[in-house]
């Protein structure tokens, strides 16, 4: 059964108000660590449909992870959809559509197949200095009417890398929606898993996919 998008946003609002009564006037950043664990606990993880990233599968990338069952990988070739159709303007717009600060999109794992509205996107930088934290910070910077974010820290096989939620704010549509992605480092570069969603609503419902990638998360053998 799903929520409508007023009740998530009256959900919302309850549960903040219960954070800041039991927290006081903490480190909005930070976060409580009762609520980080409270989260945690509750989180729900979607059954896997396979794993991509390795050589052979549907996106070949520095991470391994798995992909909720019935969902779409499918690899981004940035250079064959961009500086080849002879127009300035339309090549200029595929290059800003394909890449969000210090990366560019490189693969595309689709929620239509389940009945979502939406994509997990992988996206792929290269090899620097940069810790996680800071590409994602820049990737964030990069999205148009990003506000709101907060971050943390995670591990996962073996990876560190640091992870963000936040809102960004259509002038347009005059919405706002909630946005996560994750960033970690390799040796191949850094790695940004994003996943956004045609409004609030697809975002939440689409959580458990998130959530098992980023529980399986290892860097390619």
């Amino acid at each position: 059964m799903r929520f409508g998008v007023g009740n998530i946003r009256r959900g919302l609002a309850v549960t903040a108000l219960l954070t800041g009564v039991a927290t006081g006037c903490g480190d909005a950043e930070q976060g409580s660590g009762a609520a980080e664990a409270t989260a945690t606990a509750t989180t729900k993880v979607a059954a896997s449909g396979g794993s991509i990233g390795a050589d052979g599968s549907a996106c070949e990338l520095p991470v391994t992870f798995d992909i909720a069952e019935f969902w779409k990988a499918k690899a981004v070739d940035s250079a064959s959809r961009k500086g080849d159709t002879g127009d300035e303007l339309t090549d200029e717009l595929a290059e800003a559509l394909l890449r969000q600060g210090p990366v560019t999109m490189a693969c595309e794992v689709d929620a239509k197949p389940a009945g979502k509205i939406g994509f997990l996107r992988v996206w792929t930088g290269k090899p620097g200095d940069a810790d996680a934290r800071a590409v994602l910070e820049d990737f964030v910077a990069a999205e148009s009417g990003s506000s709101g974010a907060k971050y943390r820290a995670f591990k996962a096989g073996g990876l560190t890398g640091a992870e963000v939620e936040y809102v960004t704010t259509s002038e347009l549509l005059e919405e706002t929606k909630k946005e996560r992605a994750l960033a970690v480092t390799t040796s191949d570069g850094p790695v940004v898993l994003h996943l956004g969603g045609m409004d609030t609503e697809e975002h939440e419902a689409m959580l458990p996919a998130y959530e098992l990638a980023k529980s399986t998360l290892e860097a390619t053998a």
